[in-house]
């Protein structure tokens, strides 16, 4: 409501008061946002209403005396725009902001090139050809001198117009500019930080290995849901797509005390494969900061944070991840790398290794028959060591959308592609396992299947009810521990990374690590304590905490913008001294800063004295501070001192914030 009000002045200025424009605009700008926000959508009624309100002002100067020469340029972004968001809301059906979030600022290397391709020339060819269209149109009308004006304006307008529907659509879909307000909110601290509240460091837990170290091999199931199974086992579908596996969790420990098959709720941030990964190996989700990306850096990836392969690393294991993509693709290799320094065995190993052709691509690099066989060779030479293995593997064929047929896929499902697909991965995925089991490393093998996340695939999932919960696939097989608790558990795939280790007969002390819990203890998941709902609604809320972990680097960047932090020098209740005092820093936080100096240098006599300046956080919101230091200074001498603060972060040392002088004639502090 308050971009109305903002806007309301400047319309009455490019109007030159014309009272019956302003009021027109004014209330069809109302009109707007009521409408939008009857339609339960806050957020996209703000956007459309200051959209509006600009669309307005600028068919009023541009019919006037305003330049047209921005229409055509305006235009052509529109109907890209338009384009795109139809392409990303048509591809992806179950997209987040934090995950639109994290591929824009992540390094597309790896992505699969269909889906460009695909990009191309279903949607940004016929953006274009539209645009040329609609040039050639003002052209023809520029022709006329007369009518040239008008043509611009109808482009104008008609640009504003699809750039504010773009933009509407894409916050109905995704909820982009909702995260961004919320994600200023939890900067200046708006209640608990949820994630803060419920997480476990691992590094002040007791965390204890058996005699005898279990070897560990993790399978991330590409897009592989509980949902896939038919009604009668717990799933959602009239025919059992992933019948081996269903009978597989049967058999084994997926936390359901009946036959219906039990999963993992994917909690916001972990909704995608790399937020998957890392939330199951973490049990954190993964948010990145708007404002910072440091962690998509060549060398860090969350460095404050201890995960699985940290662990095990610890512990003298030998650990390698292996998938038929290129592991570059959404930071994969720097966070496996970091955390655990496994080894990469993804599509640009087997290519250097002569496993496949140098020209050799399918789908995402190669398929999942190639892998499955790939990953039993380095099984076997990682059993012949005398050491702990943890082997990790992601598969890519059920991939959305509709997954790569490969040459075992049959025709079980006739022209549903994707369901053939989940069922041929069904049958390799349960038939490595039985290979496994016939091994001598099996028996001090622990095996954990899980879905990396439910599938985006807009289509496959469309006749499943809304009130059934998706829950991606879990199966743990040759684990050490006994179930303390045997009823059905509510979790989601956070829990997976405490739960791993104690399969693996790891003692933890408490039974939590990160924000999971351990299902084999009676201890209550999140999902039990606070309901999915909550967990859904709280854990995709930004995190000031996930920022903190995420140990973003302080660059000289961020300490110049604290130049606009008000310095002040005030008196104090003992004679000779005065307090320096800068206030409302909030380009770095409090932890960041090592040590923070003030030197005073007197003037006339050319003394400099240095003091130490002591910080604390605004009680009111902890994303602030400041930094104060008692000095030796009457209030009368202050004309004649020079003020200069210095900084100390991480990798900067001695860093001059400013220099200030007193102004006599303003009675105030001027920085130079």
């Amino acid at each position: 409501m308050n971009s109305i009000f903002f806007q309301l002045p400047l319309l009455a200025v490019v109007t030159n008061g014309s009272l019956w424009f302003l009021l027109v605009a004014a209330l069809l700008q109302l009109a707007v946002f009521a409408a939008c926000l009857r339609l339960r959508h806050p957020a996209t009624a703000g956007i459309a209403a200051i959209v509006f309100g600009f669309v307005a002002i600028a068919v009023h100067v541009l019919a006037k005396e305003g330049d047209v020469g921005i229409s055509p340029a305006l235009l052509a972004f529109a109907v890209v725009l338009f384009f795109s968001q139809m392409w990303l809301l048509k591809t992806w059906s179950e997209l987040t902001a934090a995950e639109v979030l994290y591929h824009i600022l992540a390094p597309l290397n790896g992505t699969n090139p269909e889906m460009i391709k695909d990009y191309i020339i279903k949607y940004l060819v016929p953006a274009v050809l539209v645009t040329i269209i609609f040039v050639v149109v003002l052209l023809i009308i520029a022709k006329k001198k007369e009518k040239s004006r008008l043509g611009y304006v109808i482009l104008f307008v008609a640009g504003l117009l699809l750039i504010s529907v773009s933009l509407i659509k894409i916050e109905k879909g995704v909820g982009v500019f909702s995260y961004a307000v919320n994600y200023l909110k939890a900067k200046k601290f708006q209640g608990e930080d949820f994630i803060e509240m419920n997480y476990t460091d691992p590094k002040e837990v007791s965390i204890t290995f058996p005699e005898k170290k279990r070897n560990l091999i993790y399978i991330f199931l590409e897009s592989t849901e509980v949902t896939f199974a038919d009604k009668e086992s717990g799933g959602a579908f009239e025919q059992n797509c992933i019948p081996e596996l269903t009978e597989l969790a049967r058999e084994n420990v997926d936390f359901s005390s009946d036959s219906n098959l039990n999963g993992g709720v994917s909690l916001p941030g972990t909704d995608w494969t790399m937020g998957a990964m890392f939330g199951q190996t973490s049990g954190l989700p993964l948010q990145i900061s708007i404002g910072a990306n440091s962690m998509m850096n060549e060398d860090s990836f969350f460095e404050g944070v201890t995960a699985l392969g940290d662990i095990l690393a610890d512990e003298g294991y030998d650990q390698r991840l292996l998938l038929g993509s290129e592991a570059q693709f959404g930071g994969r290799d720097t966070y496996f790398t970091q955390h655990g320094n496994y080894e990469l065995t993804d599509y640009n190993w087997a290519k250097a290794e002569g496993k496949i052709p140098e020209d050799y691509y399918v789908w995402w690099g190669y398929e999942d028959e190639k892998l499955f066989q790939f990953t039993r060779e380095e099984l076997t030479e990682m059993a012949a060591e005398d050491k702990p293995f943890n082997l990790t593997m992601l598969t890519v064929d059920t991939h959305f959308p509709d997954g790569y047929i490969c040459d075992l896929c049959e025709d079980t499902f006739g022209d549903n592609q994707y369901a053939n697909v989940f069922a041929c991965e069904s049958k390799q995925t349960v038939e490595f396992v039985r290979w496994i089991q016939q091994q001598d490393f099996y028996e001090d093998t622990t095996i954990v299947i899980c879905g990396d996340h439910p599938t985006m695939d807009p289509d496959f999932t469309d006749d499943v009810e809304k009130k059934y919960s998706r829950k991606t696939y879990t199966c743990i097989i040759n684990g050490a521990t006994e179930l303390q608790n045997k009823e059905t558990r509510e979790f989601s795939t956070l829990d997976m990374f405490p739960t791993t280790l104690a399969a693996m007969g790891v003692e933890i002390e408490g039974d939590k690590l990160g924000m999971g819990v351990n299902l084999y203890s009676d201890k209550k998941t999140l999902i039990e304590e606070y309901g999915e709902q909550v967990c859904m609604d709280r854990v995709g809320l930004p995190s000031a905490f996930m920022d903190k972990l995420g140990n973003i680097k302080i660059t000289e960047k961020d300490l110049k913008r604290i130049r606009k932090a008000r310095m002040s020098v005030v008196t104090t209740d003992t004679p000779g001294q005065m307090a320096v005092r800068q206030k409302d820093i909030r380009s770095i936080k409090a932890a960041s800063l090592q040590k923070a100096e003030v030197e005073i240098i007197n003037n006339k006599t050319n003394k400099t004295d240095v003091y130490e300046m002591d910080k604390a956080t605004d009680p009111d919101n902890p994303a602030k501070f400041s930094t104060i230091a008692y000095i030796n200074l009457n209030e009368e001498d202050i004309k004649d001192v020079t003020v200069k603060i210095y900084f100390t972060v991480e990798g900067i040392e001695h860093y001059e914030i400013g220099t200030w002088n007193y102004d006599e004639e303003e009675k105030k502090w001027i920085i130079e």
